[in-house]
């Protein structure tokens, strides 16, 4: 699926509601493998989270990025793709409480075998 010359990157998706990960060829921006809190096996935990009194703000924590991370790793690891790249400003510039709660999705898409660059200078 890699191809010696293209770069694949990996772009998040945040809101207060969900975490999506995609990620894409930066020549033609084609989506190339793509996991979201929005999945099936998430639907459970949202709507326990909906249902709470007092209700929460964000639906999601980084123990589902976490996960969302490990589903992304699989479907990477499935298209042969081994290598993926992160913006590094964007990542610097979200805010603080997202980039904690982000910095495992990272971790289990490295533990799961894939290299992310750029990801070391974030500082977590």
């Amino acid at each position: 699926m890699a191809t010696a010359g293209s770069r694949h990157l990996l772009r998040l998706l945040l809101s207060c509601r969900k975490i999506t990960a995609q990620v894409t060829t930066t020549s033609t921006d084609t989506i190339i493998a793509m996991s979201s809190s929005s999945e099936q096996e998430f639907a459970a935990q949202c709507k326990a989270k909906l249902n709470r009194v007092p209700r929460c703000r964000n639906l999601w924590d980084a123990k589902i990025a976490s996960r969302v991370g490990e589903k992304l790793g699989d479907r990477l690891k499935e298209v042969k793709l081994y290598n993926v790249e992160i913006d590094v400003e964007e990542e610097i510039n979200r805010p603080v409480h997202y980039r904690k709660m982000v910095a495992p999705l990272f971790e289990s898409v490295k533990g799961k075998g894939i290299a992310v660059i750029g990801a070391d200078k974030l500082g977590f």
